[in-house]
């Protein structure tokens, strides 16, 4: 079977008989080991193989991508077919590029030589954990998974990158019932490079459990009222990726709408708060190492002590506005820790809510949303009084950024960002 890179030598020849002079493209293949639980037991063992190819093609001025799961000749013959006839119907725009040439580069991340007794030992270790001290905790679905990756990129600038790596990956769909009471959904994800700990004590495991157990008995918060909210750190990503759509992100940048459009230099956030994307940070398994418009990949810091220190444009972006290009895709989010435990969070709060997650259309132009509390609960006086049911949160991105009243010291390492519980102030929280 050939290497994608030798099937990359293989597409290159097919491009220059078709006269195509400018391109990009990229090729991966990858195998999956995986374990899918229900009810707490392994239901299904098998191997996954897959394998994927997508081409962009340029051609006076216009240019058309295509992809597919077939990196056979027939197929990229397809992709390439498929994408110069993109090309030739689209709309002529000069913003449309590639980088320069970056090198030639192998990139080797993750897991070399899973060991795939050991990973089935913590997956059971912690099934049979879960059983003796969460019996109230019900699997609704699994899957357990060991992943190994190899892509090759290329383009007719000259740069070259290869991708090898893997990562032990585990996710589980989980509720909790007593009697004829039962929870709503909740979720558990995380990937590591290495077995060196039970699997209760990575991510937020463990947190996750106790919510979820602690959740089939909830309550209604009477009336509305304007409160802290502590986010989880899960729920605290979620927010500030949709921070950084909203504010910072090609679309709005391009479109001027964004609150943040020349604030680069400028204090846009409480000064406890600085956010980076730092794929090569070591908490970070299979962190990006080239972008999509084929740079390497560069760690970014978006805010630090509050301070916006860039926009994430892509190449595209960057020409159609004039701004600077950034070279990260904006994944691999690392938050910096503070210097309050949980506990001393929870305790200065009066009346708030510990919030594990959210559900929301996409916040408005202004950074204004709405959505539904999800896996949450009541602080009253310091301490969790109940889980929540029915509570809608409302509040602005931007405004909530600026009444950040805490950051914890505890961080949520996930394998793919690392962010602490974030409280802020402000909130609009109303229950029926």
């Amino acid at each position: 079977m050939k290497t994608v890179r030798e099937i990359g030598d293989s597409f290159d020849a097919i491009i220059k008989d078709r006269d195509i002079q400018k391109y990009t493209y990229t090729l991966s293949t990858s195998e999956k080991q995986e374990l899918n639980l229900e009810d707490g037991t392994f239901k299904l063992m098998r191997t996954v193989f897959d394998q994927n190819g997508s081409v962009r093609v340029f051609r006076d001025g216009k240019t058309g991508s295509a992809s597919g799961n077939d990196i056979s000749e027939e197929g990229l013959n397809k992709l390439l077919t498929e994408s110069i006839a993109a090309a030739e119907s689209a709309t002529e725009d000069p913003c449309h590029d590639i980088a320069p040439d970056q090198g030639k580069d192998v990139f080797r991340q993750g897991v070399d030589k899973p060991d795939i007794d050991r990973f089935i030992e913590r997956v059971q270790e912690l099934l049979d954990l879960m059983d003796k001290d969460y019996p109230k905790i019900k699997i609704l679905g699994g899957v357990a998974s060991i992943d190994r990756w190899n892509w090759f990129s290329r383009n007719s600038n000259g740069t070259e990158f290869e991708g090898i790596g893997g990562q032990y990956g585990f996710s589980l769909e989980i509720s909790a019932s007593e009697g004829d009471k039962t929870t709503g959904l909740d979720y558990v994800y995380f990937s590591t490079a290495d077995l060196d700990k039970p699997f209760i004590e990575m991510a937020d495991v463990k947190e996750h459990l106790q919510a979820v157990s602690d959740s089939i008995y909830p309550e209604s918060v009477e009336g509305k009222f304007e409160g802290k909210v502590i986010m989880t750190p899960s729920c605290a990503e979620n927010f500030l990726y949709m921070t950084i759509g909203n504010y910072i992100s090609d679309r709005v940048i391009i479109d001027g709408t964004s609150q943040w459009l020349d604030k680069v230099g400028e204090k846009v956030a409480d000064e406890s708060l600085s956010v980076a994307l730092r794929p090569f940070d070591e908490r970070i398994v299979m962190g990006e190492r080239g972008t999509q418009d084929g740079y390497r990949t560069e760690e970014v810091q978006v805010l630090e002590k509050g301070v916006l220190k860039t926009h994430l444009l892509s190449l595209y972006a960057a020409n159609k506005t004039g701004r600077p290009v950034t070279k990260n895709t904006g994944h691999d989010l690392v938050v910096e820790p503070g210097d309050k435990s949980l506990e001393e969070m929870i305790a200065s709060v009066d009346k708030g809510i510990l919030m594990g997650g959210f559900s929301g259309g996409q916040p408005g132009t202004n950074g204004d949303f709405s959505g539904v509390a999800k896996n949450s609960f009541l602080i009253e006086k310091g301490k969790i009084r109940c889980a929540l049911s029915e509570t809608m949160v409302n509040g602005n991105l931007g405004d909530i950024l600026n009444h950040i009243c805490g950051i914890s010291k505890e961080q949520c390492l996930s394998g793919s960002s690392v962010v602490p519980y974030i409280a802020v102030d402000g909130v609009i929280i109303s229950g029926k």
